[in-house]
């Protein structure tokens, strides 16, 4: 084939089709969930500047002609304080025995630290599957200080003996806004602004084993909708708070029935959700004054969730106290960790 001509049909059916699954690792708040949904081009992960917000794997889906790719967003690792971080750090470690390629995240914008060694130490016992560096937040960094970056996670995989199958900057952010543009090289060319989305789906792809579609065209991921709507308005829970409530929040969505008697152009779905906090005095915080605060979550994450689920939708929320659920195995697995 001639540069600048597209295939012939011979030619695009002697391309073998690949499918399977990977996952992005690394330090809580590293970028994982955003780089799911700027691949998948839609929501589909939890996305927050709190850290350690992802609790369930959520799978994305890459549809492509050639290839179908999973993305399988895990919990950040990290030193667990609690049952619930325990819990969180097995199921890191289950995902990364289970997929194709593994996508280790990195932000540009912080040097390596500890915790990054740590998980990389991990990594690099696992023997047989690919790894790929993901330098992530390249928009927040100028040229060189991400060819320093480059540089020191090259040096890390050296000494740990892990072979990076790549090492790819991307700016998820950049992508969303479409800025989906060429590698900026080592040696600072090409440099901030460059989201890269589309060339690391590129890379991953050829690491997958070949095989037919996982899932049918369209499906975006396989995350049960009542778990998504739970996680959409956590994320809205979550905008605004500080200290340790982050951690504290749990969603449970206990109903989604379509409104009775409703004609069939106006349809409109009721959804019924209890957000669990751990101790009374955080139920304040969570309502906010003259429940103005929980007004808020309901409004900003009903747009999300007609978003998703494509029509409108009355939801009705209330707070309840679960008394230290993070520590206490029964509560945690009536929360659905």
């Amino acid at each position: 084939m001639t540069a600048g001509t597209s295939p012939s049909p011979t030619e695009q059916r002697e391309t073998p089709h690949r499918s399977g699954f990977a996952c992005f690792v690394g330090r809580p708040n590293a970028g994982k969930s955003t780089l799911t949904n700027a691949l998948v081009g839609t929501k589909v992960a939890i996305t927050s500047n709190r850290p350690q917000t992802t609790r369930h794997t959520v799978r994305g889906i890459v549809h492509r002609p050639e290839a179908q790719l999973v993305l399988v967003d895990t919990p950040g690792l990290h030193k667990p304080r609690t049952l619930l971080g325990e819990r969180l750090n097995d199921v890191v470690r289950t995902t990364w025995a289970e997929v194709d390629v593994i996508g280790f995240c990195l932000p540009a914008d912080q040097k390596l630290g500890p915790g990054d060694r740590y998980i990389a130490t991990e990594l690099a016992g696992i023997k047989k599957t690919p790894k790929v560096a993901i330098v992530t937040k390249t928009d927040l960094v100028e040229p060189e200080q991400l060819a320093q970056q480059l540089i020191a996670i090259d040096r890390l995989g050296t000494e740990l003996g892990i072979e990076w199958a790549e090492i790819v900057p991307v700016s998820a952010v950049d992508a969303e806004k479409g800025g989906a543009g060429r590698s900026p090289s080592a040696e600072g060319g090409g440099g901030r602004g460059a989201g890269q989305v589309g060339l690391l789906a590129d890379l991953l792809v050829p690491l997958l084993p070949e095989g037919p579609a996982l899932y049918p065209e369209g499906d975006l991921t396989d995350e049960p909708e009542q778990v998504m709507v739970a996680e959409l308005i956590r994320e809205a829970a979550l905008e605004g708070v500080r200290d340790e409530l982050p951690h504290s929040i749990a969603v449970v969505v206990e109903e989604m029935l379509p409104r009775e008697d409703r004609p069939a152009d106006r349809p409109l779905l009721d959804i019924h959700a209890n957000l669990y906090i751990e101790r009374p005095s955080q139920k304040g915080i969570i309502i906010g004054p003259k429940g103005r605060r929980l007004k808020e979550v309901g409004t900003k994450s009903r747009k999300h969730i007609e978003a998703l689920l494509g029509t409108p939708v009355f939801l009705d929320l209330h707070v309840k106290v679960a008394k230290d659920w993070q520590r206490d195995p029964k509560q945690l697995r009536k929360l659905g960790f």
